[in-house]
C-alpha cells in the first residue's frame, strides 16, 4: 500500500529538521506523499518540493494556522496551498510579526524574573520568521539557564507559568477563508488534542473541508470517533505525525501512515473546486 504523512514541521517554524532531512526520513520510511505544514509560514515549501522530487515522492504544500472560534483554540491545516498567493503571504506576514512580538514579551517576563535571556538570542537561534516557545526553551538551555527543555517549560513557559504569554489568534472562519482563497483545503488539526468537537458544526458551515482523524496523540478510539464525525458531516479524512524533529523528543515521522486513498480524495475535491471556480459566468440571457 501507499501511505502519506500530511502534518510535518521543519526548522522554518518550530521543528529541527531541514526540508531535505525531513524528505530523506520520509523516503527511508517508504512514504509516497508528504505535506509540509509549518506554523504560519510557507518558506520551506520550495526546498521541500525539490527534496521530495529528488526522492520520487509527491509533495503537498501547506501551513498550520492557529485560530479560535467562540473561545476554543483551533489549529487549521491548509493543504495544497499556492505558496506564492499574495493574500496568503501578506496574512502570514502579520501572524509572523505577532509571533515575534510574543517572543519579545516572553523575554521581558523572563528578565523581570532575573533570567537574563534576550529576545535577539532567541531570534538568532530560531533563524526563521515564525519563532515559538520551543525556540525560547532551546535558547534557555543553550545559555545554561535551565538544564533541559522540560525544565524550561515547567518553570517558565507552560500555560500559566510566569513567562507564558497567550497567543494572539485569528478567527477560525477567517482562517478557512484565507486557506480557500489560496487554493487550499481547510482541515481541522488534531481535534482530540484541542477538544474542538463542539465547534465542528460551525466550521463545517463555514466551509471546513476535512478532519485530521489520525494523529500521533489520537488513540484508536479517538480516531474511530473522528472518522464517524467526518462521515456524519461529509468531511475529508487526513492524518499525520505532527513531527517536529527532535524539538519535542523523539522524531514522530513514521508513527502515522495515512492510506493514500485519502490523498486521492483530497486531490479530487481540490480539482473539482478549481474547475468550478474557473467556469465562466453564464450570461443572463443564456
Amino acid at each position: 500500500m501507499k501511505f502519506a504523512d500530511l502534518h510535518l514541521h521543519t526548522f522554518f517554524s518550530d521543528g529541527t529538521f531541514s526540508p531535505e532531512e525531513l524528505a530523506g526520513h520520509g523516503a527511508r520510511l517508504g512514504f509516497s506523499a508528504l505535506a509540509l505544514t509549518d506554523h504560519d509560514t510557507v518558506e520551506g515549501c520550495a526546498r521541500m518540493a525539490a527534496a521530495c522530487a529528488e526522492a520520487d515522492m509527491e509533495f503537498i504544500p501547506g501551513a498550520e494556522l492557529t485560530a479560535e472560534h467562540r473561545g476554543t483554540e483551533v489549529h487549521l491545516l491548509g493543504l495544497f496551498l499556492d505558496a506564492q498567493n499574495e493574500k496568503l503571504r501578506s496574512e502570514i506576514a502579520v501572524f509572523q510579526a505577532v509571533r515575534q512580538d510574543r517572543i519579545r514579551e516572553m523575554a521581558a517576563r523572563l528578565n523581570e524574573l532575573g533570567v537574563p535571556l534576550e529576545a535577539e538570542s532567541v531570534f538568532a537561534l530560531a533563524n526563521c520568521r515564525s519563532p515559538g516557545r520551543p525556540h525560547v526553551a532551546r535558547a534557555l538551555v543553550k545559555a545554561g539557564l535551565v538544564r533541559n527543555l522540560d525544565e524550561a517549560f515547567e518553570r517558565f513557559l507552560k500555560k500559566n507559568r510566569p513567562a507564558w504569554v497567550p497567543k494572539a489568534r485569528m478567527s477560525a472562519l477567517e482562517g478557512i477563508e484565507i486557506i480557500h482563497q489560496a487554493g487550499g483545503l481547510a482541515v481541522m488539526a488534531h481535534p482530540g488534542l484541542n477538544r474542538t468537537d463542539a465547534v465542528i458544526p460551525d466550521l463545517v458551515e463555514a466551509g471546513l473541508d476535512g478532519l485530521e482523524c489520525f494523529h500521533t496523540k489520537h488513540s484508536t478510539a479517538m480516531a474511530e470517533r473522528y472518522l464517524q464525525i467526518a462521515d456524519q458531516f461529509h468531511l475529508l479524512v487526513t492524518g499525520g505525525s505532527d513531527c517536529h524533529g527532535f524539538s519535542k523528543g523523539k522524531p514522530l515521522i513514521g508513527t502515522v501512515k495515512l492510506p493514500y486513498a485519502h490523498v486521492d480524495k483530497l486531490k479530487a475535491t481540490r480539482t473539482s473546486r478549481v474547475a468550478a471556480n474557473s467556469k465562466p459566468l453564464q450570461s443572463q440571457g443564456s
